[in-house]
């Protein structure tokens, strides 16, 4: 029996790392063949009676795990440089505005018809407002250069704003500016703890000689987010800035105290940290999501009491999305279409506390969203054309402009 489960597994597995090298010519994400196949197998152990012991408490462990590598994956892959300062600025103001709004409308709507406080509306709104970087970032590679920065930087940044707006409102029973206080110290706090620690693992990764060698790092960088989560503090940013710091000690080499760290031999150390993060990330992602296919049922997937209200959510977010993207004049496709929900999405609904859920924000609801924001990325994606760096060159516009005025 325990050689069915792992000849399974590898299958399975296999089965995930096809859809993830063919997805460039189907232009079919991989999110979505993960999500359907786990949903088939689910489908078959129950025509043919296999028992399946409850694999929910899996979840959230994969989920937390994968959040952690594709944060880390997605910032290592990214440069980081002054004439680059102005495009980030924008990013996290497209990351943070349709966010704010649609979680406030959602909130509203649920406060005024579905018979909730003011912070419970937006505290049930916020997950489903956020861009799942598990989903954005694994799809977005074979677009150009600009669009696929965007798209880093934007779904990272709008999983650690909303992780943070999530935190501040559930961990607080009262807002008041003395909460506000507590949570710009929280994040301070976080910035020095990043400081401190992205220092210490380069030093690790520059002076161990072992032969194993990433393990220990990539063990020090989770357990430095789980004592963080512990203490309610925003440890995305320690991922996020840890990653950056090291994917970019090219652009840090003028300072003394990196010189001492070797940086030339340090970048193909990092190099090798970056292969294995990325597969350790397709890895733990696959799986994540062929849980979840696996978890999910077809009466969630169909339920008509909250299809009308995913809909209704969905219409709001891409409304909102191609408003705040004209508005920065940057060309709608396929930039429009990368605002999937999916694992952030999942682990804050699963984190929302038991006095504040509201019960039509369900299973079903949070299934519904996701799965239409997958499919409509899909259809982005199949029906996007190739083309060169257009909105590359508005962006530098942009900045010009800015540092004229």
């Amino acid at each position: 029996m325990n050689f069915a489960i792992i000849s399974t597994i590898c299958v399975l597995l296999l089965l995930a790392y096809f859809f993830t090298v063919t997805s460039s010519k189907t232009k079919i994400p991989s999110v979505i063949l993960l999500l359907l196949l786990g949903w088939v197998v689910r489908q078959s152990t129950e025509v043919l009676h296999i028992l399946v012991p409850d694999l929910n408490p899996l979840l959230p462990f994969f989920g937390t795990i994968g959040l952690v590598l594709i944060v880390l994956e997605g910032s290592l892959e990214l440069d980081l440089n002054k004439r680059k300062l102005p495009f980030v600025g924008k990013t996290f103001v497209t990351a943070i505005v349709p966010l704010v709004i649609t979680a406030f409308a959602i909130g509203h709507f649920f406060y005024f018809f579905l018979d909730s406080t003011y912070k419970n509306g937006l505290i049930n709104a916020i997950p489903l407002c956020i861009i799942s970087s598990a989903i954005a970032i694994s799809s977005v590679g074979n677009l150009n250069v600009f669009n696929k920065e965007f798209a880093i930087y934007e779904s990272s940044l709008s999983d650690i704003i909303g992780v943070l707006f999530f935190n501040f409102l559930a961990l607080n029973a009262v807002i008041s500016i003395e909460t506000v206080g507590h949570f710009a110290l929280q994040i301070l706090i976080m910035l020095v703890i990043s400081f401190i620690a992205t220092a210490f693992l380069a030093f690790l990764l520059s002076r161990i000689d072992h032969h194993v060698k990433f393990i220990p790092i990539i063990l020090f960088i989770i357990l430095i987010f789980a004592i963080s989560e512990i203490y309610h503090l925003p440890a995305l940013i320690f991922i996020m800035l840890f990653g950056l710091f090291m994917g970019n000690f090219d652009e840090l080499e003028r300072f003394k105290i990196i010189q001492k760290l070797k940086p030339r031999m340090l970048d193909k150390e990092v190099g090798k940290f970056k292969e294995l993060i990325i597969e350790a990330a397709f890895l733990v992602r696959s799986l994540f999501f062929l849980l979840f296919g696996f978890l999910m049922k077809t009466e969630d997937v169909l339920n008509p009491h909250t299809l009308e209200l995913a809909v209704g959510i969905i219409i709001l977010i891409y409304l909102v999305r191609a408003a705040q993207l004209k508005l920065f004049k940057v060309k709608l496709m396929p930039l429009l279409f990368i605002a999937p929900r999916g694992l952030i999405t999942i682990l804050l609904f699963l984190s929302i506390p038991l006095e504040s859920k509201i019960p039509l924000v369900n299973k079903a609801l949070i299934i519904q969203v996701i799965v239409i924001s997958a499919l409509i990325m899909m259809i982005g994606l199949i029906f996007n054309k190739q083309e060169p760096d257009e909105n590359k060159v508005k962006f530098d516009e942009l900045e010009n402009d800015d540092n004229v005025q």
